[in-house]
């Protein structure tokens, strides 16, 4: 079985496959006709397609993407014995690693603190902090309603709980301050009052080109997405202030600590840090060295002007000789 997010992210790529087959002046393909070449030019077609709405062709790692989703499927078939090939047997692919973009401290509080006048651009970014303090995707915050947050603890703190629907994992996040900020903002707004959810609704799209104006306003000089804001939690918010990747994992629902993992970057403040606390434990070895080194001058400078063995003095004993030798 597969979430529903999976399922249309399956029907996009069948829709490149028809277009791929348009091209070619196809309306269908048998099993049977599908081999390595086929695969060859589906990807090549890929590579030189521009998706309706962007600036530029499929990264390498989109197009990967939809090509294991094709391989999927006819693997199914040739393990059902539709096909005698497997046109994928010789097949090798790969992604590109890719660092996960996200929000700095600084970057983070400039936007939650920034001033809007436009409300379109105020709202979105409200569900952006949101996603950020809460690391809920953008498909689920638009899903939430009054019956997602409870009293989660003893001590009377609100919880969400709700099911991811990119992989129906349920999880359940203590609400961080600013995250409650922002549903106390809008319960009893009209947007939400209007709509029922508690944050108002929009689509991903707009969400997304909204965004845009808002890096420009906030000055920030990152491709800001809503996704975003779920990489920041991860990275800003959640491991850079020491929660365990274990943890991470589990408010983030994902099924594998591996997925969470792409997400552990240190950030800059943080390597700086740990390098400021080595200097310090290397300064005090040194600093060690240095009193080891001044005693044994000191027993040195002793056993020559006395002329006796002072090796089993204490330090203070040493300093205390020495003084007497130095006023004689």
């Amino acid at each position: 079985t597969h979430a529903i997010g999976s399922i249309r992210n399956f029907k996009v790529t069948e829709g490149y496959i028809d277009r791929f087959l348009k091209k070619k002046r196809l309306m269908d393909i048998s099993l049977s006709g599908l081999n390595f070449e086929f695969l060859c030019d589906f990807e090549n077609f890929l590579n030189a397609y521009y998706p309706k709405g962007h600036p530029k062709a499929m990264s390498h790692n989109t197009v990967t993407k939809h090509v294991q989703r094709f391989r999927k499927i006819v693997t199914l078939a040739y393990n059902l014995e539709w096909m005698k090939d497997d046109p994928f047997r010789r097949w090798k692919s790969s992604f590109d690693k890719v660092d996960r973009e996200f929000l700095s401290d600084n970057e983070l509080s400039k936007l939650a603190s920034h001033h809007f006048n436009i409300d379109r651009l105020d709202r979105v970014r409200d569900l952006f902090v949101f996603g950020c303090y809460t690391g809920i995707s953008f498909v689920d915050i638009k899903n939430l309603t009054n019956k997602n947050v409870w009293i989660g603890d003893d001590e009377g703190n609100k919880w969400i709980t709700t099911v991811r629907q990119k992989t129906n994992t349920k999880i359940k996040i203590p609400l961080l301050f600013r995250a409650e900020e922002v549903l106390n903002k809008y319960e009893s707004h009209p947007v939400t009052q209007v709509s029922g959810t508690l944050l108002p609704s929009i689509t991903n799209e707009k969400a997304n080109l909204y965004l845009k104006e808002i890096a420009i306003e906030v000055g920030i000089e990152k491709n800001l997405t809503f996704h975003m804001a779920r990489h920041t939690f991860a990275t800003t918010v959640a491991l850079s202030n020491g929660m365990p990747i274990e943890t991470v994992s589990k408010i983030l629902g994902h099924s594998k600590i591996t997925t969470t993992q792409i997400y552990a970057r240190v950030m800059d403040h943080k390597v700086k840090s740990d390098m400021d606390a080595i200097q310090k434990r290397l300064n005090e070895k040194a600093r060690q060295l240095e009193e080891e080194k001044e005693l044994m001058h000191l027993r040195e400078k002793i056993i020559a002007a006395e002329k006796k063995n002072y090796s089993l003095m204490t330090k203070e004993e040493l300093l205390k000789k020495l003084n007497n030798v130095l006023k004689e």
